[in-house]
């Protein structure tokens, strides 16, 4: 029976909450939890259908025709939705209005087909009447913007599974086996981050000396630098390239020839003020935030990843803080405008704000994703002060942030002078000039609410702090000491940061700003690049990777054309380009463009040992192989040109591998195996080794005394052995691996023989009659009594537990009490359950868990950046998924017919489209099959970019 209810859809169960008590009980709100559909996976396309659609679920040959299945996450969602869609009056789509959010409005019309009229609900702040004018303000879906994604899916598909396998093949796995991938933006962005260590690499410092000195008038000292002698420049930092060579004539002083000046000016004792020049100044306010520049300065200010910035100012956006936190526009509505000039006027006063309100151009070519800037929601802003209780620590930072940003932005201009004081005298029969520069703010206009922060950048090491500088005139005295001779050296460009990347990926137009976040994010993941401290170091991957993609794949990582695919995109979106002729254009190519197809299809021979191989000097060639980089030294005395191994330090970043450390591994002396002593009980050797999983111990056959160093206890290599015939193989000698405690050359051995010995027998279970063991596992230390194990809370326990301990722990619950003090960090109750929330360590990471549902917290996020609010929305999205489906052999399911469908906006139909729906097909293949494809549609998978 229809409840009669206008049924509202968004994608977030926060903002469900949200909306919901805004429209009240006419209204029944629920949430997508995102996309409910996407690209199939081969498995999921009838076998009728694989022909055409089978390699990527798009058919090539007709109009790139994609075919979309309901994720199995989304079945319990989509169930429910179609359930109130038949109760509801009217249906109203309220994803985000942008090609994403389009997209899912769209999918959810074709997927739950209401016979009810539809309408498309959009607004870009949830606050009560802009939820309310939203209602009121309903428009058709915009199937250019739908367009538009659906051609970005279908490119990042096509780009992700051609390009993807040949990394496979050429270079292999990355860090921990993780599936290499290529992707229109990710690949871009990872050679950015390996050209900026590739100029590091190359770059030659350049050693410099320069003389610093106090000057004094009246007991007012400021400092001053020599800039020139007898008339001609000194030498500083931007005088010099990249390969430590001069870029014009300046003079150079050494170590001898500064301390000379600077001993000669001290002697002097005075100078002679020759010209005082005072220039005026203004600086304007920045404009608000865009997602770019809010990620950019969070990363600076607050010291947030792009990911955990997005994943704070959703959060605020969701609960009514702030606007639309997806845009790439500058501009601000009349109310914000208004609302931002009178906190400024209220905090400030009147001149805090200039005669007209500022405007600012967005830079943005698509006027459909060009919403108003990131601001304080509602018509009059509320004061960090007034939110402080309602929100957790990175919210209230982020909020702040801002809100301040956002004051500013309609704040008046800062006003400055800048004074530079220019000195002579004479220092060893020469004349020297020395200056000195200051800066006083007459009016700081918005200076008092806020100032942007930098990145890392360049800049002279002599380069001064703006001071205040004492009243002085032409042709003063003043008095001059303490002249120091300070050495410098230029260095390289700084690496990139997220918040400069995110910088640099927005200049070139490479990529949207929405997107930078989950791009960042996969190139943590496939190990492309680590952090250190804020710094995006790339690995040797990263190198290989980039070299192939450049030598086979040029156009695709060209700068200016990825970029140029963005600019097509956005044309698109426009209703300027069609879909299918561009995407025919891109695959098969047009004029002098190949297309990708056939790039893929004429790569030719590619040498990937020579692609894996980074020469270092003349005799040592850096090479990345299956277990990692490692050195491969050629010696020059050996007639067969012999190579041996060098393994690389896994903190050693690329641009530290100079030809000095290479040289310094080489010669570093090789640890052998170490004699522990002998085993009592069998007479073997007992032996510490290094490994490539660790340090172990292991049992050997006694050797010749000879042949042990007694100076160092190593074991001396032996000759290799003739091969002879083919014996039965010898038993393998028993191996411990060492404690995370231990370490290799501190283990004697007694504990080596306690290794050996494992598992322990802690004693038997006197109600079962079943043996109970001690040992360490790849999951830690546990407890084994049959089938039955129990963890442990340090390896120590397998040589310390009694049994008593032991039936103590088996007599707990497997789960439950016994884990209620392993939070790593705790919570509020959560709103729904009414339990409290906890943070742990469980045997696949960290998770957040309110004791019912369980959610593990995403790769590259700690559990210290999760915040009470994101956690609160990780569960309710867990919940709103259900629960994740039972693995193993399901029944076979009738394969579901592809049909056509239109598409339409809600009122009225429109161009056609061809769709389908959710396809499950038999699974009657081989299970030695299904374990091959199954892990490479999830490589292919991974290979996509969103």
């Amino acid at each position: 029976m229809s409840t009669g209810k206008k049924l509202v859809i968004v994608e977030s169960p926060t903002k469900m909450r949200s909306i919901q008590g805004y429209l009240g009980d006419e209204y029944e709100v629920l949430s997508s939890v995102g996309h409910i559909r996407d690209l199939a996976g081969k498995r999921d396309i009838p076998e009728k259908d694989r022909a055409a659609y089978g390699k990527y679920s798009i058919d090539i040959d007709n109009g790139f025709d994609p075919y979309y299945v309901v994720s199995d996450r989304k079945t319990k969602t989509v169930s429910e939705l179609k359930r109130a869609v038949k109760g509801a009056s009217e249906v109203l789509l309220a994803t985000d209005e942008d090609r994403e959010g389009e997209a899912i409005a769209w999918h959810l019309l074709e997927t739950l087909k209401p016979k009810v009229p539809v309408k498309r609900m959009v607004f870009h702040e949830i606050t009560k009447d802009a939820i309310r004018a939203a209602v009121e303000r309903t428009r058709d879906l915009d199937l250019a913007l739908v367009d538009a994604q659906e051609t970005r899916r279908i490119l990042d598909r096509l780009y992700g599974w051609d390009v993807s396998p040949v990394l496979w093949r050429k270079i292999g796995s990355g860090a921990g086996g993780q599936a290499l991938s290529a992707g229109r933006v990710q690949s871009a962005a990872t050679r950015l981050i390996v050209d900026r260590e590739r100029e590091r690499m190359a770059f030659v410092a350049a050693d410099y000396w320069g003389i610093q000195a106090t000057a004094a008038r009246s007991d007012e000292g400021f400092s001053v630098r020599l800039v020139r002698l007898d008339g001609a420049s000194l030498a500083v930092g931007r005088d010099f390239d990249d390969r430590g060579q001069l870029k014009r004539a300046v003079v150079v002083l050494d170590e001898k020839a500064a301390r000379a000046l600077a001993t000669a000016l001290d002697a002097t004792g005075e100078a002679t003020v020759t010209k005082v020049e005072a220039k005026p100044g203004k600086r304007r306010p920045y404009a608000p935030f865009t997602t770019s520049t809010l990620q950019q300065e969070a990363g600076r200010k607050l010291g947030l990843s792009a990911k955990n910035a997005m994943s704070v100012a959703q959060s605020l956006y969701e609960r009514g803080y702030i606007t639309y936190m997806r845009t790439d526009s500058t501009n601000l509505s009349a109310q914000a405008i208004n609302a931002a000039r009178e906190q400024a006027v209220a905090l400030y006063g009147e001149r805090a704000v200039p005669l007209k309100p500022r405007v600012y151009a967005s830079k943005s070519k698509n006027a459909q994703e060009a919403h108003e800037a990131i601001r304080p929601s509602g018509e009059q802003f509320r004061t960090p002060k007034q939110v402080a209780g309602e929100l957790g620590r990175d919210e209230q930072r982020m909020y702040e942030l801002i809100w301040m940003r956002t004051v500013a932005s309609q704040m008046s201009d800062a006003e400055f002078e800048t004074t530079t004081v220019t000195l002579e005298t004479q220092a060893d029969g020469k004349t020297a000039e020395l200056t000195a520069s200051g800066t006083v703010y007459t009016f700081k206009g918005f200076l008092e609410a806020y100032e942007e922060g930098r990145d890392e950048r360049r800049r002279d090491a002599d380069e001064e702090a703006n001071q205040s500088l004492p009243q002085v005139a032409t042709g003063d005295r003043v008095s001059l000491s303490d002249a120091q001779a300070k050495a410098h050296s230029t260095t390289p460009p700084p690496r990139y940061t997220e918040a400069s990347l995110v910088k640099a990926l927005e200049e070139k137009g490479i990529g949207r700003p929405s997107t930078f976040a989950s791009i960042i994010g996969v190139i943590l993941d496939r190990g492309y690049a680590s952090k250190r401290g804020q710094a995006l170091v790339p690995s040797w991957l990263a190198f290989s990777v980039v070299r192939l993609l450049e030598q086979h794949f040029a156009a695709l990582v060209d700068y200016d054309f990825t970029a140029e695919l963005e600019d097509d995109l956005d044309a698109i979106a426009r209703g300027e380009q069609k879909r299918v002729e561009w995407l025919r254009s891109f695959y098969f190519g047009s004029g002098e463009h190949p297309g990708l197809r056939g790039i893929v299809d004429n790569l030719g021979e590619i040498d990937a040992r020579a692609l894996n191989a980074t020469p270092l000097t003349d005799t040592a060639t850096l090479r990345f192989g299956k277990y990692g980089p490692y050195i491969d030294v050629i010696d020059p005395a050996d007639p067969e040109g012999k190579s041996r191994i060098v393994n690389v330090p896994e903190d050693l970043a690329p641009d530290e591998l100079t030809a000095e450390k290479v040289q310094e591994l080489i010669d570093a002396p090789i640890a052998g195996d170490r004699v522990l002593g002998e085993n009592p009980e069998n007479g073997k050797l007992v032996v510490v080794k290094d490994g490539r999983f660790g340090p172990y111990v292991q049992e050997q056959d006694p050797v010749d005394p000879d042949a042990v160093d007694e100076a160092t206890g190593e074991v001396a290599e032996e000759a290799p052995k003739k091969r002879t015939t083919k014996k039965a193989a010898a038993p393998k000698p028993r191996t411990a691996s060492l404690f995370k405690s231990m370490s290799p050359e501190t283990i004697d051995l007694d504990t080596a023989l306690q290794l050996l010995s494992l598992p322990r027998v802690v004693g038997t279970d006197p109600a079962t009659g079943e043996e109970i063991t001690a040992q360490n596992g790849r999951f830690g230390p546990y407890l084994k009594k049959g089938t039955d194990s129990r963890s442990l809370e340090s390896e120590s326990q397998i040589f310390d537990i009694t049994l008593e301990k032991a039936l103590e722990l088996y007599a707990q619950p497997k789960y439950g009490a016994r884990r209620a003090s392993s939070a790593l960090k705790e919570f509020e109750a959560d709103p729904v359950s009414g339990k409290p929330i906890r943070i742990r360590d469980g045997r696949f990471g960290a998770y957040v868990t309110d004791g019912e549902t369980n959610v593990t917290i995403p790769r590259g996020t700690t559990p210290d950046e999760i915040t009470f609010e994101r956690a609160v929305e990780m569960l309710a999205e867990k919940r709103a998924k259900g629960p994740a489906p039972k693995r193993g052999r399901a029944a076979a399911k009738p394969a579901a017919s592809k049909t056509t469908a239109a598409k339409k906006a809600p009122a009225k139909a429109t161009t056609a489209k061809k769709t389908t729906k959710a396809a499950s097909t038999s699974r009657s293949e081989a299970a030695k099959k299904a374990a091959a494809t199954r892990a490479a549609n999830k490589a292919k998978k991974d290979a996509e970019e969103q």
